[in-house]
């Protein structure tokens, strides 16, 4: 098993940087994707990807595509580079590192299942997007008939690679802030089982969110349509899967 740590980053120039610190001790090659930030934020990358060169791979994407977007290369990147496994997290420092031992370990004993954090939020979350997420969470238990993923937005979670290549291959995956939820409903169609681990939550470490209201409620919104769709043709599949 041979694990790497995958970083969206757009603009969290001020996170980055303690983020990167926290993990340095875990000893995991990190794989940053500077999805088409600022000037300065692309500057502070560069800085840490040359002081921290044994671990941190900096990869730049030209323009801004979207978290999606750029998990997506830093899969093709893992894939390339030989890992097996990859760790996705946030880079605005939300999420409390101290679980990667955990989502190793539940790797290492399930190497073909998809660790999912499940947040535990502190008073900094916002309510709307408490709100939003148990919709979210709602409509992901319709899609998948089951209660497998208790949480299908959090950007903490680690994939088998090999799964995601077949998906890749297969698929058109969404590439903005309905990524997350496209992902883990593809995967779990495709037949990977998930275990849900709790994280700690904290929002956010800079201030910086790119999550837009009512445009991304809406493009999750209609995710979340396409998806019920790309159910209804696999009821049986998935019944069956229950069943089993």
């Amino acid at each position: 098993m041979k694990t790497c740590i995958i970083i969206p980053v757009y603009n969290h120039e001020a996170a980055i940087p303690q983020v990167l610190t926290n993990l340095k001790n875990f000893g995991i090659p990190t794989l940053l994707i500077n999805d088409g930030s600022s000037a300065q934020c692309t500057n502070v990358l560069a800085d840490c990807a040359k002081q921290e060169t044994e671990w941190i791979t900096l990869i730049s994407r030209p323009e801004n595509g979207g978290k999606g977007a750029a998990v997506l290369d830093g899969f093709k990147a893992a894939l390339s580079l030989g890992f097996s496994h990859a760790i996705q997290i946030d880079a605005d420092g939300q999420h409390d590192l101290n679980a990667i031992p955990s989502f190793l370990a539940a790797s290492v004993q399930h190497p073909n299942v998809m660790i999912l954090g499940q947040p535990l939020f502190d008073p900094s979350a916002p309510k709307s997007r408490l709100y939003g997420r148990r919709v979210t969470n709602f409509w992901i238990s319709i899609n998948t008939l089951s209660r497998a993923i208790a949480d299908g937005m959090c950007g903490f979670r680690l994939y088998p690679l090999a799964a995601v290549g077949v998906l890749m291959r297969s698929t058109q995956i969404a590439e903005r802030m309905d990524f997350d939820i496209d992902i883990v409903v593809r995967l779990y169609w495709q037949g990977v089982d998930a275990i849900n681990i709790p994280v700690a939550v904290h929002y956010p470490l800079d201030g910086v969110s790119h999550f837009k209201l009512w445009r991304d409620n809406l493009m999750i919104s209609k995710a979340h349509a396409k998806l019920f769709f790309g159910m209804l043709r696999r009821i049986p599949q998935l019944l069956k899967r229950q069943r089993q």
